[in-house]
């Protein structure tokens, strides 16, 4: 491992709405690394505190460039971050700990609960060395509650929040998503809580801030159960349970996925006048004068029979074809893509939301582009990340005062 800096000046310039804004990223795996990625893509100088010998696990997550063997995922989520290695559990690293905080306005952790304490660098802590810390605490239950110190992975998160449950087919077994959903939900509830702290820090009720950080307890279960309005009220009311209805929707129909000749487009079309449209474009006017499906709380009670009219007309045709003949009636449709189409899509190219980059262990690479958008400080990747502890020198050395020897001895004993 180095510590040689790309950028080894205590002065650091970042493009985005959050240039001046220090973040100390005690974290790992999904939940924290995308919140503070997100942090970083508009600016933050994100630190993130790796252990010296392992690292942050997402190191060891394929797909792997050919060339450096060197993790894709991991190059993706910490883009934009600087990486310092510390062995928390240590005296020495834990004096290194507190000295970032100091530093810090957000600090970012998602360790089992308790864990923190037992290195003692609660909240308690670090708001003893920085009074206006906020922190941010990710875990799989939250801090609080029964389950608060079992371990939480996304893949429980999803079942016991509900989404695993509505997933899926009627006929075949709950389906968990094939992208790690509870730790990017609690990832953006992250980023957007830390935003609404620092608010209230700086601003305050009053107007003039209070100068005082806070906690925000971040679970995984919590932020993806939150994505369904609805539900609890309707359990409330009517004792209904939301179940699997594959590709149809308890709202809206016709709503689908429907197979063409060298492809898959994906339909909408539940407000009236465009349902008009689309019973004449598919050939079936007379499907405006059926009670089954003259409103669309009737489609929806039929959805199935109604497919049987609109799947042959899609069948027949191209997805270009389709799309182009349904788009002329208004319907809301489009293709279902796969990476390589994207990389092909004019909308994409459009936005910006494939950008390429030069990266020092990897060479030119396209990555996604900074979400959402803001007209006047938009944001950047600035690179993706980084080599273990490549930033050691810079922050220890440059930015907290270590002079060479210390940070000799601190390698020598295993610290950083």
């Amino acid at each position: 491992m180095t510590d040689e800096d790309t950028d080894g000046s205590a002065t650091r310039h970042r493009e985005g709405p959050l240039e001046g804004l220090r973040v100390v990223d005690f974290s790992g795996m999904v939940a924290g690394g995308f919140a503070t990625m997100t942090l970083a893509d508009f600016g933050a100088d994100v630190v993130a505190v790796e252990h010296p010998q392992a690292g942050d696990p997402v190191r060891d997550w394929g797909p792997f460039d050919p060339e450096s063997g060197m993790s894709l995922w991991w190059k993706a989520l910490a883009r934009g971050k600087r990486s310092v290695t510390c062995d928390l559990s240590t005296p020495e690293g834990h004096a290194l700990a507190l000295d970032l905080v100091e530093t810090a306005d957000v600090v970012v952790e998602n360790f089992r609960p308790g864990t923190m304490e037992r290195w003692d660098l609660s909240y308690d802590d670090l708001r003893e060395v920085n009074p206006g810390v906020v922190m941010v605490r990710i875990s799989g239950y939250g801090q609080t509650g029964p389950r608060a110190e079992q371990p939480g992975f996304g893949t429980v998160a999803e079942a016991m929040s509900g989404f695993a449950h509505v997933n899926g087919f009627p006929d075949r077994e709950p389906l968990l998503p094939p992208i790690p959903l509870a730790d990017m939900a609690a990832g953006h509830y992250a980023v957007q809580a830390a935003m609404f702290a620092l608010f209230e820090r700086e601003v305050g009720p009053g107007g003039d801030g209070s100068s005082e950080g806070q906690v925000v307890d971040v679970s995984l279960y919590e932020s993806l159960f939150r994505m369904f309005p609805g539900d609890v009220e309707a359990y409330d009311r009517l004792g209904q349970v939301r179940e699997r209805r594959g590709n149809h929707h308890s709202n809206a129909a016709p709503r689908n996925v429907y197979e063409a000749q060298d492809g898959y487009v994906a339909l909408s079309a539940s407000a009236q006048s465009i349902f008009e449209n689309l019973a004449e474009t598919v050939g079936h006017p007379e499907l405006l004068d059926d009670e089954r499906f003259a409103t669309n709380d009737a489609r929806v009670e039929h959805a199935d029979e109604l497919d049987e009219y609109i799947a042959p007309y899609i069948a027949e045709r191209t997805v270009e074809e389709a799309i182009a003949d349904l788009g002329a009636g208004d319907a809301v449709v489009a293709p279902v893509y796969d990476v390589s189409d994207v990389f092909e899509d004019e909308q994409y190219a459009a936005r910006d939301n494939l950008v390429e980059v030069t990266d020092e262990d990897v060479g030119e690479i396209t990555t996604h582009g900074v979400v959402p958008r803001l007209t006047r400080t938009p944001g950047a990747v600035e690179h993706l990340g980084p080599r273990r502890g490549q930033h050691n020198e810079a922050v220890y050395g440059a930015e907290l005062g270590l002079d060479g020897e210390t940070l000799d001895d601190l390698r020598e004993q295993g610290v950083i």
